[in-house]
């Protein structure tokens, strides 16, 4: 299987990394001239053909990837099973029963995170930091509950357009952990309950300036553990493990045991 060991890595060469990202960033912006009513209007069929040109290029490459790594070796990253869902996913007819597959065509654009690799850096360290998440959207979905709740008991008579039910003050207090619009809530039903700026004021303490910064603490620590993982692997293999092996170490007290013993029969 020569053919298939000389495909590998011509396939993998930075010239052709590199034009991929040009063509997936031309398809991207082919795609986006679509969704302009007057560029489509005007440039439908040029737009189609570029699209459809680029789609066969995409098969093509990994039609040669499938080749040069076989199917198991192909599959077993995760990145090539991203590119083999996206492009199938273009190459579905996109008729009535499917048009909505249409719009997905644009997820060709997210292939540069697969090519770029500070993009793909970043993205593993985002999955490797989801474990850790779930705790905190545990803990946070358990403080808007809460607060959703007693919203709703003392809020729902003053301010039902906002704390009617428990949807609602759902809805109301996840808008207010954003920090968008809140001193408008709040003031509205401060002008029936003067008191109610405690609960509005504890609320952001506890989920947005405590909890959401939780989020940011566990991601930001995700990535500095992938970028120290990739920089010992990227390391010379005597700098991975400075320490000396057992075996090295006996070696060297043989020699020395013999050295001793030469001298001792001077």
């Amino acid at each position: 299987m020569q053919w298939r060991n000389k495909l590998a890595p011509a396939l993998d060469t930075p010239w052709v990394n590199y034009a991929l990202i040009a063509l997936i960033a031309l398809n991207a912006l082919v795609l986006g001239l679509e969704a302009i009513p007057s560029m489509y209007a005007t440039h439908g069929p040029v737009l189609r053909a570029i699209d459809h040109g680029l789609l066969w290029i995409f098969v093509v490459e990994l039609g040669l990837k499938l080749l040069a790594l076989g199917p198991v070796r192909c599959f077993r990253d995760p990145w090539n099973v991203f590119d083999f869902v996206v492009i199938a996913i273009a190459l579905v007819p996109t008729s009535e029963a499917f048009g909505v597959l249409r719009a997905l065509r644009i997820l060709r654009a997210l292939r540069l995170v697969a090519m770029v690799p500070s993009m793909r850096r970043v993205v593993t360290a985002l999955l490797s930091a989801l474990p850790g998440m779930g705790s905190i959207v545990a803990l946070l979905s358990l403080v808007i509950y809460v607060s959703a709740v007693m919203a709703t008991k003392l809020f729902a008579a003053v301010s039902p357009e906002f704390f009617g039910d428990l949807g609602k003050s759902t809805f109301t207090l996840f808008q207010i952990m954003t920090v968008e619009g809140w001193p408008d809530i709040a003031r509205s039903v401060m002008e029936k309950l003067p008191y109610a700026w405690i609960f509005f004021v504890a609320y952001l303490l506890c989920a947005t300036f405590t909890v959401l910064n939780l989020f940011i603490a566990v991601i930001v620590n995700a990535m500095q553990s992938q970028f120290e993982i990739e920089r010992i692997e990227e390391a010379p293999v005597e700098t991975q493990n400075p320490v000396p092996s057992l075996e090295l170490l006996l070696s060297e007290i043989r020699a020395l045991r013999l050295e001793v013993a030469q001298l001792k029969g001077v």
